[in-house]
């Protein structure tokens, strides 16, 4: 019965994962990430991997994890405020209401410029922290579900004793969830 499964059997291996350091540029882990994300098997993205990056200190030490959110918020920091002022930052409403397609041009060319300053920023100073100690491998899948949802994150680490060893994701708990179906 797939409920009653263990963390390690629905678990992502840490070797499997993508990870980084809160030392390296956001824009080499950006790559990274997209990486390890994107099945190119055609030449496009097939979206089929990993949506976060796990990020380690100098001493290997699991410290912190950047998200499509968190790097989104980062590149482009006008995303953060109302919708009127990202208008406003952009200069889209003017550009948009004027149907000027140079002015989109522009603006398209100020946010990539913007977008590869930030590009220079430390993993570390815009990582997301480690909420609670996470998971054991032995633990059950209820225990992981509920450390998930009581955390309110969607991504977990998962530990064997004092060594981590994998991530647990609300995705696997979703796949071991439907595959109860599947019998």
């Amino acid at each position: 019965m797939p409920l009653r499964k263990k963390i390690r059997e629905i678990m992502i291996p840490i070797a499997d994962y993508a990870t980084t350091n809160e030392d390296t540029p956001l824009s080499e882990a950006v790559l990274k990430l997209r990486e390890i994300y994107c099945e190119t098997t055609t030449g496009e993205c097939t979206e089929a991997g990993h949506r976060t990056c796990l990020v380690f200190d100098k001493d290997s030490h699991l410290v912190g994890i950047i998200d499509f959110q968190s790097i989104l918020q980062t590149l482009i920091p006008e995303i953060i405020e109302g919708i009127s002022e990202k208008l406003t930052s952009l200069e889209i409403s003017v550009a948009l209401s004027e149907g000027n397609t140079e002015n989109i041009q522009e603006i398209t060319a100020n946010l990539a410029q913007r977008v590869l300053a930030h590009g220079n920023i430390r993993v570390g100073d815009m990582m997301l922290r480690v909420r609670g100690k996470g998971v054991q491998a032995d633990d059950f899948f209820i225990e992981g579900l509920k450390a998930l949802h009581r955390l309110r994150v969607t991504v977990m680490p998962v530990y064997d004793g004092n060594s981590l060893v994998g991530v647990l994701r609300d995705s696997d708990l979703f796949l071991t969830v439907a595959s109860t179906f599947d019998q």
